[in-house]
């Protein structure tokens, strides 16, 4: 039987796990990224994919790096034969790489060579794409750039989120290894080296690249909610606070802003404006983004009409200012 050691942290990893476990893989050990302080008490929590290997009873290491000596021996010391990766979040050194017969293999959340990087599924989103997908690849020293073993896409929905799409590609990552893996093993796959063409990256995303920018189009932005959301989560500044939009739509006429609604004027973008039954839109540089859901500073998540209401000074103030 093949010895697998599974790498991995986040939720996105967890299908692919499971997969392996459920197609009765021998899999010898678990790597995770450490335990990390989180939220607003600084509570120490676990990873998803250590809850899961606990679950499991599988053996779990969590080094600081892999580029130790005593990394490098535990890693050893399983024997592994293959080395399965999936968004683990350390750098896999040749050492690494040269340890399993089989080699390493990563399950990478997008089409590849399209969205090479540490945050595909939001660049998926950013760029308008029509689809998304993930893609088995043997790893290599380079980020991403391995030969690829197998692919499998699907359309990216219009009120897909970075974290409702996620979901989605993580269950269909986990189908496409154990799927991928017994061919690739019997030595009937022959991997595809990835073209140059359409080859993008798509670098981690930072806390501030949620701030929103109103002189941009409407469609831009509403891209950006979806794709920022959970995290790090679109936001505009309204008297001096923070304002989260959480969910939004563009402007497409008959929702009660005339002609302002075109919003190609520098004087009007960042300004809040009313539409019929209770509806709430900012203007961009062009087009309205129609407002559905924001997050006050300090507040729950709540519906804009909700927050209008408390708010009676949000209509025809300008946000961002």
């Amino acid at each position: 039987m093949v010895r697998v050691v599974f790498m991995g942290t986040p939720e996105f990893a967890v299908p692919s796990l499971n997969a392996l476990l459920r197609d009765s893989y021998d899999v010898v050990g678990v790597l995770t990224r450490q335990d990390q302080p989180a939220g607003r008490g600084q509570q120490i929590e676990v990873s998803p994919v250590k809850h899961a290997a606990t679950e499991s009873g599988l053996p779990i290491q969590q080094p600081r790096t892999l580029r130790s000596a005593d990394a490098l021996a535990a890693l050893t010391a399983l024997a592994s034969d293959l080395i399965v990766v999936a968004a683990y979040g350390l750098i896999l050194p040749q050492a690494v790489l040269d340890l399993p017969r089989f080699g390493c293999v990563n399950i990478h959340g997008s089409l590849l060579p399209r969205h090479r990087g540490a945050a595909p599924i939001a660049a998926a989103i950013l760029a308008g794409d029509a689809e998304a997908g993930v893609s088995i690849m043997l790893m290599d020293a380079g980020v991403d750039t391995g030969p690829v073993l197998g692919t499998a896409a699907l359309p990216i929905a219009p009120d897909d989120t970075t974290g409702s799409l996620t979901a989605k590609l993580a269950r269909l990552g986990g189908e496409l290894l154990v799927a991928t893996l017994p061919r690739y093993l019997a030595g009937e796959i022959v991997p595809l080296l990835q073209p140059a063409d359409g080859a993008s990256y798509a670098p981690r995303l930072e806390k501030e690249a949620g701030r929103i920018d109103w002189r941009e189009p409407a469609a831009i932005i509403e891209r950006k909610v979806r794709a920022y959301q959970p995290w790090p989560s679109a936001y505009t500044t309204w008297n001096g606070q923070r304002l989260k939009i959480l969910r939004a739509r563009v402007g497409t006429g008959g929702q009660g802003a005339g002609n302002r609604e075109q919003g190609t004027g520098s004087r009007g973008q960042g300004e809040v404006i009313a539409g019929e039954r209770g509806a709430v839109g900012v203007m961009t540089g062009d087009g309205v983004l129609w407002l559905d859901e924001v997050q006050a500073a300090g507040k729950r998540p709540m519906p804009a009409s909700a927050f209008v209401a408390g708010a009676r000074s949000f209509v025809g103030s300008r946000l961002g200012a």
